[in-house]
């Protein structure tokens, strides 16, 4: 079954995303799967997932985005594998 398209934006307290970064330095160092749950949802991050930074500018406004991108191969129902983030 195919998952439905989605774009969440979640805002989190200091406390909360010290530990999520934390352990995803934990999970990229040791070059292993993580899961992080976002806006309820939870999501297995392949070890062989591409890091990114972005920056972006639009008047006075400023973001630098943490990105980890990859592709779902067929049929992967996302596991148990990794540690909840």
């Amino acid at each position: 079954m195919a998952k439905q398209p989605r774009d969440v934006e979640r805002m989190y307290s200091v406390p909360e995303v010290v530990a999520k970064l934390r352990r995803l330095a934990d999970a990229l160092e040791s070059d292993q799967p993580f899961r992080i749950q976002v806006a309820g949802e939870r999501i297995r991050v392949p070890a062989q997932a591409e890091f990114s930074v972005e920056h972006e500018r639009e008047g006075d406004d400023e973001e630098v985005e943490f990105q980890l991108k990859w592709r779902n191969a067929g049929g992967d129902d996302g596991g148990d594998e990794g540690a909840l983030v």
